[in-house]
């Protein structure tokens, strides 16, 4: 989609008021390091971050680090991680991925785009998350069903695929606001602009929102 100076804007404008209103926006994974970071956001598809940081209390207590999950008995963490839901995927891909770590990387995560992803079970966003996050390099906007409803609805993107909806953000915002804006429509998405029942008419970004896809308008 062709950039105009009129989406520009109003996707800065949008991240401006976001920024007011939600200054301390942060990841709601519960982290001490990058790997713990990395484990949680795998554990984190198709599961509620509340869930994982549950899940995680004990399995960071278990396993420290890329050769503690390497050495694991895949059986032992798929039983760990149960409840986070496609758990043997998941553990199949955290084992895997803490094995190429260990080799590739001496057991520190990298801190490369290109390194993140070609690791098992890491794809772009969990690479940004990781990236973002954990080290505050800036490689591209993380999105997920939060941000892409979000993106939508506020006519950020007319795009529904992840990667094209990245690429629409990324265009219309300058580099420094990639990182925090996930963060921000996060919150949003949670607090107010929610799937089912957005709550427009306390919403701060109402007049600013052209609400697409919205049933209801109030």
């Amino acid at each position: 989609m062709a950039t105009t100076v009129s989406a520009r804007n109003h996707a800065v404008r949008v991240a401006r008021r976001l920024a007011r209103e939600y200054p301390d926006a942060q990841c709601s994974l519960t982290h001490r390091s990058p790997l713990e970071l990395l484990i949680s956001t795998i554990l984190s598809a198709q599961c509620t971050d509340e869930r994982v940081n549950i899940v995680t209390k004990d399995l960071f207590h278990r396993y420290r680090t890329a050769a503690d999950f390497a050495r694991a008995p895949l059986a032992r963490l798929e039983k760990a991680i149960k409840s986070t839901g496609f758990f043997r995927n998941k553990a199949k891909n955290i084992k895997a991925c803490c094995q190429a770590i260990v080799e590739r990387h001496a057991g520190q995560v990298p801190r490369s785009l290109e390194d993140l992803v070609e690791l098992p079970g890491v794809g772009r966003k969990t690479a940004n998350v990781v990236l973002g996050t954990a080290f505050g390099v800036a490689t591209g906007v993380v999105v997920d069903t939060h941000v892409a409803r979000l993106s939508q609805r506020l006519g950020l993107t007319k795009a529904k695929d992840p990667v094209k909806i990245e690429q629409d953000l990324m265009r219309d915002l300058p580099k420094q606001e990639w990182i925090a804006l996930s963060h921000r429509l996060i919150q949003h998405g949670r607090r107010i602009c929610t799937a089912r029942k957005p709550k427009c008419d306390v919403c701060p970004l109402a007049d600013d929102c052209p609400r697409i896809g919205v049933a209801e308008k109030w």
